[in-house]
C-alpha cells in the first residue's frame, strides 16, 4: 500500500477522531441521561464543584507538555519519559494538597458530604499523568484509531459502573465512580496499544526545552480553566447547588456535541500544522479547511439542538430538569462559535507561538472576568451570567483571530466570510424546521421530525447555493472510496 500523503492521513485521522469523540460522547450522554433520571440536580451541582478542582489540577498535570511533544519537530523516548515524570510529580503534589484541604472546601460550600468524594475523584490526576503522555504520542503520530478504541471502551465500562452505582443508591459516589473508571480504563487500553512505557530516564535539558514551550500553555490553561471554574464556584456559593446543577446540565450537552464535531477536527489540525509550520501558505490552507469544515457541521447541529431543547429535555431527563432548558439553548449559541476559537488557537500552537496564545488568554479572561463579576454581583441574575458568556464568546472570536493575520495571513474578515454561509443557511433551515411544531406533534416524534427537517433543509440549501464545503466533503469521500477500490483491485 502506498504511503499516505499528509492530506490523506489528516483526513483519515479526522474520521477516527470523529468516531472516537462521537462514540464516546454518545455513550456518555446516554449514561448521563440515565443517571440524571436517578440522581438529583443538587447532586450534579455538588459534582460540578468537585470537578473544578480536578480540572484545574489537570492543567498542572499536563502543564502544556503534551502539546509541546505534539508540536516539537523531533521527539523521542527520552522526551516521553521526561514529560511523564514531571507530570507524575506534579500530580502527586496536587493530590496531597486537595486531600488535605477537602474539609475546608466542604465547609466553604456548606456541603460536608463532598469531603471523601472529592478525595476519591482527585485520583484521576494520578491516572492522567500517564494518560496525557500516551495521548500526546498518539496525536503526534496521527494514530487516532488507538484513542478511538480506548475511549469508546472506557465510556462503556465506566458508564455501566456509574449506572450500577446510582441504582445501588450511593448518591454522588456514582458520579465519582463513573469519572474515575473512565480515565482508568482509557489509560489501560491505550497502554496495550502503544509500545511506549515509562523508563527511569529524566533529561533536564529536554525538560527545560519542552517546558519553555509548555509553561505558556500552562499559564493559558490556568487562565482558561480558572475562568470557567470561577463561574461554577460563584454559582455554587451565591445561588444554590440545585441552580448550579441546572446550569451545568444545560452546558453538558452542547459541550459534548461540540467535542464530537469540533473536537474531532482540531487535534488533526494541530498535528498537520506542526508538520508544515515553516510554510505559512500551507498552514493557512489547513486552517481555512479546518475552520470551514468544523463550522459547516457544528453551526446547524447547535441550531437544531436549541430548536428541540424543550421536548428533548422533557422526554429524556424528566420534568425536574426543565429549568435547564434556557441554559442549554444559550450554551448552543456559545458553542456555535467554537470553531473560530479553536482553529486560531491550534494554528498558534502548531506554529510554536505559545507566547501569542498566552497573551490572548490574558486579554480574553480579563474581559470575561469583568463580565462575570458584573453579572453575578451587580446584576445578580443566573441567566445574566450565561448571557455574559455569549457576549464574551463573540468578543473572543475577534481576539483569537487577530494575530493570525500577521502569522499566516488569515484575517478576521476572511474568517467571517468563510463561516458566514453556515450561519445563514442554519438560520434559514431552522425557520423552515420550526413549522413542524405547528403540526401538533409532541415528545420524541416532534424532536425527530424537527431535527430531520432541519438536516434536510440545511443540506438542500447548501446544495442549491453550491456551498464549497459540501462540495469538498462529497468529492473527498468519493476520492477516498475510489482509492480503496483501486487498492482492492
Amino acid at each position: 500500500m502506498a504511503k499516505q500523503s499528509l492530506k490523506e492521513k489528516a483526513f483519515t485521522s479526522f474520521f477516527w477522531k470523529l468516531f472516537e469523540q462521537g462514540g464516546s460522547s454518545v455513550i456518555q450522554l446516554v449514561v448521563q441521561v440515565v443517571m440524571a433520571r436517578i440522581l438529583s440536580p443538587e447532586e450534579f451541582g455538588l459534582l460540578a464543584i468537585m470537578v473544578v478542582f480536578v480540572n484545574i489540577g489537570n492543567v498542572f498535570v499536563q502543564s502544556g507538555l503534551n502539546t509541546a511533544i505534539v508540536q516539537a519537530s523531533e521527539a523521542d523516548e527520552r522526551d516521553y519519559s521526561t514529560v511523564f515524570w514531571m507530570s507524575l510529580a506534579i500530580s502527586l503534589a496536587l493530590y496531597a494538597g486537595i486531600f488535605v484541604t477537602a474539609p475546608a472546601v466542604a465547609d466553604f460550600y456548606r456541603a460536608p458530604a463532598i469531603v471523601w468524594p472529592l478525595r476519591g475523584l482527585t485520583v484521576v490526576l494520578l491516572i492522567n499523568a500517564y494518560n496525557a503522555t500516551q495521548e500526546a504520542i498518539v496525536a503526534r503520530n496521527l494514530e487516532f484509531e488507538k484513542t478511538f478504541r480506548a475511549t469508546v471502551l472506557a465510556a462503556l465500562i465506566s458508564g455501566a459502573g456509574g449506572i450500577a452505582s446510582a441504582m445501588a443508591g450511593v448518591g454522588i459516589w456514582a458520579l465519582v465512580v463513573q469519572q474515575v473508571l473512565f480515565q482508568l480504563v482509557k489509560s489501560v487500553v491505550l497502554a496495550f496499544q502503544i509500545p511506549w512505557k515509562p523508563r527511569l530516564v529524566f533529561d533536564p535539558v529536554r525538560a527545560r526545552t519542552l517546558f519553555g514551550f509548555g509553561w505558556k500553555l500552562l499559564a493559558s490553561g490556568l487562565l482558561d480553566q480558572g475562568y470557567q471554574s470561577l463561574s461554577d464556584l460563584i454559582i455554587g456559593r451565591v445561588f444554590t447547588k440545585t441552580d448550579l446543577g441546572y446550569v451545568t446540565q444545560g452546558k453538558r450537552y452542547p459541550q459534548a456535541l461540540g467535542l464530537i464535531l469540533d473536537g474531532s477536527i482540531q487535534p488533526v489540525v494541530l498535528s498537520a500544522v506542526s508538520r508544515v509550520q515553516d510554510d505559512a501558505a500551507r498552514v493557512k490552507a489547513l486552517a481555512r479547511r479546518g475552520l470551514k469544515t468544523s463550522t459547516f457541521f457544528i453551526v446547524p447541529a447547535m441550531t437544531a439542538f436549541a430548536l428541540v431543547a424543550r421536548p428533548l429535555v422533557l422526554v429524556l431527563l424528566g420534568e425536574k430538569w426543565l429549568p435547564s432548558v434556557p441554559f442549554l439553548q444559550m450554551y448552543c449559541i456559545i458553542y456555535m462559535l467554537l470553531p473560530i476559537h479553536t482553529t486560531n488557537l491550534q494554528v498558534l500552537n502548531g506554529m510554536g507561538r505559545s507566547d501569542l496564545f498566552l497573551r490572548l488568554e490574558v486579554i480574553k479572561k480579563t474581559v470575561g472576568l469583568v463580565t462575570l463579576l458584573f453579572m453575578a454581583f451587580v446584576v445578580g441574575d443566573l441567566v445574566g451570567i450565561v448571557a455574559g458568556y455569549i457576549f464574551v464568546g463573540v468578543a473572543s472570536t475577534f481576539i483569537n483571530a487577530y494575530p493570525n493575520k500577521r502569522v499566516i495571513g488569515y484575517s478576521y474578515l476572511e474568517q467571517v466570510r468563510d463561516i458566514a454561509p453556515a450561519f445563514v443557511l442554519a438560520a434559514a433551515a431552522s425557520a423552515l424546521a420550526h413549522t413542524v411544531s405547528l403540526t401538533g406533534l409532541d415528545g420524541l416524534l416532534l424532536v425527530f421530525v424537527e431535527a430531520l427537517a432541519m438536516a434536510i433543509a440545511y443540506l438542500a440549501l447548501a446544495w442549491l447555493f453550491h456551498v464549497e464545503e459540501l462540495s469538498y466533503l462529497v468529492s473527498t469521500l468519493r476520492a477516498g472510496r475510489l482509492g480503496r477500490t483501486r487498492e482492492g483491485a
